[in-house]
């Protein structure tokens, strides 16, 4: 996965052994802070509700930098969604030398097309963002494709 704004530059890749966790790395070009480093990422699923039209999540995260240990973030992250409508929400608090910082955002979607489990799938997004450093929302367009296989 990779994400751009108007912070950073990142790209995220991980592996779910089984749909509770991932763990996983991300590479950031940290705009802002002129600077580059990755992220060791845990991700927790706190709860799931599934019913015949929809599915809630909520989500645990953490990271480590490789800036050392008194640069991380920790935070909580959900959504809800049919088929075709998608709402999200999140919350990340990010200790990044001696400055502490809070990132939060919001977002809705729609998927253009339903399709089957298996099959590739497309939303088509709007993510609004605010930091406390710039205490700036910015909002932005986001495309997100996935094809998700379980054996």
């Amino acid at each position: 996965m990779s994400n751009s704004d108007n912070m950073r530059d990142t790209v995220y890749y991980h592996y779910s052994p089984t749909y509770k966790y991932s763990l996983g790395l991300e590479a950031v070009k940290d705009d802002y802070f002129n600077t580059d480093y990755s992220y060791l990422r845990f991700t927790y699923l706190i709860d799931r509700k599934n019913t015949s039209y929809s599915q809630r999540n909520l989500y645990f995260q953490s990271g480590l930098n490789s800036k050392g240990f008194n640069n991380n973030f920790y935070g909580i992250h959900g959504d809800w969604e049919t088929r075709r409508w998608f709402i999200g929400f999140g919350y990340k608090k990010i200790s990044h030398d001696s400055i502490d910082y809070e990132d939060k955002f919001i977002q809705f979607g729609l998927a253009p097309y339903l399709g089957e489990y298996g099959d590739f799938h497309t939303w088509i997004m709007v993510k609004s963002k605010k930091n406390s450093l710039s205490e700036n929302w910015s909002t932005f367009p986001v495309l997100k494709f996935l094809r998700v296989i379980f054996n």
